[in-house]
């Protein structure tokens, strides 16, 4: 594509198939569960990331916000997963990708059901519910909604479970009954543990208590701390240090014949507080023009359109926003594949008539409908490096 001279008036917005796609069955965050479980005999999964050799005890510790580039970045703050930093992946030292959006809830159901967003359904942190019309929040699952009818699949947890293999998540538990638990991540024993080291311990006694066992934990407050402070805040080093001591807690409890994985569900870039890098989509006439809902978040957004105003949207959009985001209809998304291979009919809908994701270090926010959102240092969500690829460190015994 030619390059726009400092005087061309109409600067080519980006192609849509320009975007750098996650690494859909061959190295994303759908393929580490039942790559794992394959190798634990579990009929039904099929292990498709190639470089990771079976082990009869896994266990994946998800830590939530810590991106392959940010842990490169803060070597001095991390220095037990600096010195696995050649692990990933199967030795290759190479990261996975997260999927699209790279957010939590999206990124969480594609670990648990080892799907793609377009298979599970879980495409964005707002999305519309075409039954009801409203926008619904995935991460808190508000409005309420069915969660088997949202997320019909059942997870890799919940196969292993069946097929004799001991099965556990610990976590935190104000996780144990919420609609995205069960939806994405249930199956087996679900453990509540409030501090990390207790969840280190619990995890590691989990691996040990059968000879073939899947255990999952996580851990949060790395996240939190980007959102609130950015990525290189005192605040979030200061986590990192943390979970990196968290990392090697675990690490060396672990039971013979054991795989630990650990790995995160999306990066995270810090964007300045100013007009040029913040769009207010709500004090913005000619984005709001023909749009019903404004979803996803600000760097990943699904934007429904009116009745009829869908092409219009999409032009308008291209115009006004082309040169610093991939802006693509819903079938030229899914045609690029940008949630997957293949989308469900029951998830078609739920995709924005017109979905844009960032390249620049920019956001749409919108300042009056999302205040919380928008006063956010960190944010992810879209398909560049800094947000896309996450660790798969590992450590065997």
């Amino acid at each position: 594509m030619a390059q726009p001279t400092a005087w061309d008036p109409h600067p080519e917005p980006l192609a849509v198939d320009s975007a750098p796609l996650p690494q859909y069955g061959s190295g994303s965050l759908a393929d580490l569960l039942p790559t794992l479980a394959a190798g634990m005999g579990v009929p039904g999964t099929t292990a498709t990331i190639t470089e990771l050799a079976p082990a009869d005890r896994n266990c994946v510790f998800l830590i939530d916000g810590l991106g392959w580039e940010q842990l490169r970045a803060h070597p001095e703050d991390a220095p037990f997963m600096t010195a696995l930093l050649d692990s990933s992946r199967g030795g290759t030292g190479r990261p996975l990708t997260a999927g699209y959006p790279a957010t939590t809830a999206t990124s969480l159901a594609s670990v648990g059901t080892g799907l793609p967003p377009g298979a599970h359904g879980l495409p964005g942190y707002t999305v519309r519910n075409p039954d009801t019309g409203e926008l619904m929040n995935q991460l808190r699952w508000q409005p309420w909604t069915q969660p088997r009818a949202w997320q019909p699949y059942p997870t890799i947890f919940q196969l292993a479970h069946d097929a004799g293999v001991h099965a556990a998540q610990v976590s935190s538990p104000t996780f144990e009954n919420t609609p995205l638990t069960k939806v994405a991540l249930s199956g087996g024993k679900f453990l509540g543990r409030l501090s990390g080291e207790d969840r280190m311990d619990l995890a590691a006694e989990q691996l040990a208590a059968a000879d073939r066992a899947l255990v999952y934990t996580y851990y949060a407050e790395l996240d939190g701390a980007g959102h609130r402070f950015g990525v290189d805040s005192d605040t979030w080093r200061g986590q990192l240090m943390h979970v990196d001591r968290l990392v090697q807690r675990l690490a060396e409890q672990l039971p013979p014949n054991s795989a630990l994985y650990v790995t995160a569900d999306h990066g995270m870039v810090d964007i300045p507080f100013d007009e040029q890098h913040r769009i207010d989509f709500d004090e913005d006439w000619e984005l709001r023009a023909g749009v019903a809902l404004l979803g996803g978040e600000g760097r990943a957004r699904h934007v429904y359109a009116v009745p009829g105003a869908a092409n219009d949207v999409l032009t308008c959009w291209r115009e006004v926003l082309g040169e610093q985001f991939w802006v693509a209809s819903r079938d030229e998304a899914i045609a690029a594949g940008w949630f997957g291979p293949h989308i469900d009919d029951r998830v078609y809908a739920r995709l924005g008539d017109v979905v844009a994701a960032a390249r620049d270090d920019v956001l749409i926010i919108a300042s009056e409908r999302e205040p919380k959102e928008s006063a956010m240092v960190g944010n992810h969500g879209s398909m560049t490096p800094a947000e896309q690829f996450v660790p798969l460190l590992e450590v065997r015994s």
